[in-house]
């Protein structure tokens, strides 16, 4: 039961998408244990125009139009909810957003919320649906686009079984042989990781490894690996990047492409380069450039943004982003405004 309750904080890290699953609000429960709540509201209003159909935000897919159109919408969808127990060692976390789809905008808008992380974390070993470990969250930049150029993202989130040893991370992860026959994706993915970090900040280095089935039956094996980090640079300025390349299908991109093209695996180059710079104190912009190009889809994909972020409180920032995302292997792009405001809860 509850014995005594307590709000403690109110979260005022207006950070990177990644970083939000911090909990807002603390309660103590019982002797040993801390119940947490947090999470974010946000709302956004996006214009698109251009030969790329409208997306409430980018990957890397899209749908090249013959002729060009505009777009204009309204929506709170990416907003979330988090839960954490603490009790000693062990660890359970819960986060949810509404970006499940649902709902139509003639009457309600109403969404389905969805699944984002659901797992347990017991000393140094975590079970449950998270970020993969192949990802470096610190690594994504600071946008109002949902996640920001994901051309250039590791981004998945997947159920695993990961152990940490000092810098060092191995997990094995849920298979998925995109493009081919996952009725028999019967070993898991495997997944290291070492992580350097200090004052100046922090690189990772991953290793991935894959069996992948395909449609004809046979098995092929796919190896890929990943640079990414966030350098601190001058004052509160800050660098991110990533760079993958490989045999790295769905781990990178958001969907340009599949683990199989045919009978052949997918050979994937991608990177990220995003440069935050604060103006005073509450004020900052992030220019980045991501783009990715695979060898058997002949994709080509990039995006381009700058953006400016005005706390108004230490809880409350509002935002104006311009960009413009490509389908460089189809010759179409559009560009996009947006104008976020996020309530970090």
């Amino acid at each position: 039961m509850i014995s005594t309750i307590k709000k403690l904080t109110l979260a005022t890290s207006l950070g990177l998408m990644a970083s939000s699953a911090m909990a807002g609000y603390d309660f103590n429960v019982g002797d040993d244990g801390k119940l947490s709540f947090g999470g974010y509201l946000k709302v956004d209003a996006r214009y698109v125009n251009g030969d790329v159909g409208y997306r409430d935000f980018w990957i890397g897919t899209g749908t090249a139009q013959e002729e060009s159109t505009s777009q204009f919408r309204i929506f709170a969808n990416e907003s979330r909810f988090n839960t954490k127990y603490v009790h000693g060692d062990v660890m359970g976390f819960i986060e949810m957003d509404f970006l499940g789809g649902g709902g139509n905008q003639v009457v309600s808008n109403s969404a389905h919320p969805r699944l984002r992380h659901a797992f347990i974390k017991y000393k140094d070993l975590t079970v449950g649906q998270t970020w993969t470990t192949f990802m470096n969250t610190s690594a994504i930049p600071e946008t109002a686009d949902f996640a920001g150029a994901t051309v250039g993202l590791a981004f998945v989130r997947q159920g695993q079984i990961r152990y940490d040893i000092g810098g060092f991370q191995v997990s094995i992860e849920n298979p998925e042989s995109h493009g081919g026959d996952t009725a028999n994706d019967d070993l898991p993915d495997v997944v290291a990781r070492y992580n350097f970090k200090g004052d100046w900040g922090n690189v990772s280095i991953s290793a991935l490894g894959r069996r992948l089935n395909t449609l004809g039956g046979n098995s092929e094996t796919a190896f890929g690996g990943s640079i990414a980090g966030r350098i601190n640079t001058f004052g509160k300025d800050d660098l991110r990047f990533q760079f993958h390349q490989g045999e790295v299908g769905r781990y990178v991109g958001l969907g340009v492409t599949k683990d199989l093209i045919g009978e052949e695996v997918e050979t994937t180059t991608s990177y990220l380069a995003a440069y935050r710079h604060y103006w005073t104190d509450t004020l900052r912009s992030t220019f980045l450039y991501g783009r990715i190009e695979t060898d058997k889809s002949d994709a080509d994909r990039s995006q381009w943004s700058v953006n400016l972020f005005q706390n108004l409180t230490p809880a409350l920032a509002v935002g104006i982003e311009v960009g413009n995302f490509a389908l460089d292997d189809q010759n179409v792009d559009s560009d996009y405004a947006q104008l976020s405001m996020r309530y970090a809860l």
